[in-house]
């Protein structure tokens, strides 16, 4: 049988060389074969791929982003981070099997639509992780036909459990509430996962599984010293939101005398399988430890943004030698998940941290972050990311003929400054075309509208009461946590307001 592609006309981006150049793309089975001039003879049973016309890049991978959140697009506006965990319990509450899937699936086709081919999605289930949930997750997005590492997000104690003083500073009729917010004991955290790394039924190519104990602060020692031994048992990554807010980087001090960097990694929980998603607040010897240990890092410039977190030193990142990639993080706390937008943020947000021009995140270096750099993130850093032979056949295709390149100037300044995914016509993972001119091929789309209309309204009502409560507590839970982060703290990470006055 000829399994034997060729995708003819189009014009290959070379992002390391920043060169475009007209170039054929050989194609058997998942990965490319061979990159050939124009014009090449092929067999006659090799199936022909028209690009005329469209700029050919690698698939954008997401290193960050949480499907659950697709279904609570537009739910807030002036949230901190803080006041984001504070809402968790309706936005992500009362979901049902198959509204694990949905989700899975919505996330995947904006994700798709967008130019992105692979995503690392810390799928929240509460109060724990199930086999069904995350297995039902990972199936959503083979159903769309999207590469993604699944982790499994999981805490031991509550948000309100982990702010040092919050519970007591709550208003006493929201106490018992806030503490029927309980996630489950760690342990039968950790005996679903292990049962899940033991038979988890996906190609490794298609879906992976991960560990993710969601924050520092939100799990116990005992729990993330069982996240590392059974990441190290299984050969898993772990990733972990580490350092995201200047709340959590005070309240590291008060409840363990040091950074959350420098308690984790006393944990031994730092290794080259360990990511951090933002990592904003961290100091120069948390940079380093990172370093020493081959960990990476997840820049999500959009959420930091939109919820107040600060702007993360990526490029003191970069300078140190840690693993960069580029996320959107979930459509209820960055309200999309546009990769190009992401990877526009990141060059912008690295601009008003220095004037010293030569620290700015370039184009192709945003570029090359949001591909080779999050493949990296993803644990595939010898198989995506890069359009080359031996590499999977994740290919997206450009119009060029679509007005953010018109003219046609310069290719990667054009992609990253001007592009807003309005130009991706067609989207190849592994061969296959599962988005060819604006038109999904692997499943029905106006199906998949009308289920998620559906699933938001009955959602909605399920987790009324649970959003009156929350909306209670915002008051006291937002004013707690400014009162925190007006305390020092030996980095700045927030523009000082004084220089604008």
């Amino acid at each position: 049988m000829n399994n034997l592609s060729l995708i003819r006309g189009g014009q290959v981006l070379d992002i390391r060389s920043e060169k475009l150049e007209p170039m054929d793309i050989l194609i058997k089975d998942q990965r490319i074969v061979d990159l050939i001039r124009p014009g090449t003879s092929t067999n006659d049973n090799t199936r022909l791929i028209d690009a005329t016309g469209k700029m050919l890049i690698p698939g954008l991978v997401n290193a960050h982003t949480h499907g659950h959140g697709s279904l609570g697009k537009g739910m807030g506006d002036k949230w901190s981070l803080e006041l984001l965990l504070n809402a968790a319990p309706w936005l992500n509450g009362g979901y049902t099997l198959q509204d694990k899937s949905l989700a899975a699936r919505l996330n995947a086709a904006e994700m798709v639509l967008k130019g992105t081919t692979a995503a690392y999605d810390l799928f929240v289930e509460f109060p724990q992780p199930t086999i069904e949930g995350l297995q039902a997750v990972a199936s959503g997005y083979q159903a769309v036909g999207m590469r993604s590492v699944v982790a499994a997000m999981m805490s031991d104690q509550s948000f309100y459990q982990a702010i040092p003083g919050l519970m007591d500073a709550l208003p006493e009729n929201n106490v018992d509430y806030a503490r029927s917010i309980r996630p489950a004991n760690y342990q039968a955290s950790l005996d679903t996962c292990r049962r899940l790394l033991h038979d988890w039924p996906f190609d490794r190519l298609i879906s992976k599984l991960a560990l993710a104990p969601t924050v520092p602060l939100h799990c116990s020692d005992p729990f993330i010293i069982g996240c590392r031994d059974l990441a190290e048992e299984f050969d898993s990554s772990i990733h972990m939101h580490l350092a995201e807010s200047k709340t959590q980087a005070v309240s590291a001090i008060e409840r363990y005398g040091k950074t959350l960097t420098a308690h984790i990694d006393e944990l031994g929980l730092l290794s080259p399988r360990f990511t951090a998603a933002h990592f904003v607040w961290p100091d120069e010897d948390d940079i380093l430890r990172m370093a020493d240990h081959g960990c990476s890092v997840a820049h999500n410039p959009g959420s930091n943004l939109r919820l107040g977190s600060g702007i993360a030193p990526a490029r003191a990142f970069i300078e140190n030698g840690l693993t960069l990639g580029i996320g959107t993080d979930g459509s209820s706390c960055s309200d999309n998940q546009n990769m190009f937008e992401a990877m526009r943020t990141a060059a912008f947000v690295s601009r008003v941290a220095s004037p010293d021009y030569t620290t700015w995140l370039g184009a192709s270096e945003a570029l090359d972050l949001a591909t080779r750099g999050s493949a990296a993130v993803l644990g595939y850093d010898t198989e995506m990311g890069q359009l080359k032979p031996g590499y999977l056949a994740d290919i997206v295709f450009l119009d060029l003929a679509n007005i953010n390149f018109v003219p046609l100037n310069n290719a990667i300044n054009q992609l990253v400054l001007c592009e807003d995914s309005s130009a991706v016509e067609s989207v190849m993972i592994g061969g296959k075309l599962v988005l060819k001119n604006r038109q999904f091929t692997t499943f029905d789309y106006d199906a998949l509208v009308e289920e998620a209309r559906i699933a938001a309204q009955r959602l909605s009502e399920t987790n009324a009461d649970r959003r009156a409560l929350g909306n209670e507590l915002e008051s006291a839970v937002g004013l707690f946590c400014i009162g925190l982060t007006q305390q020092h703290y030996h980095v700045q990470r927030h523009l000082d307001a004084k220089t604008f006055l």
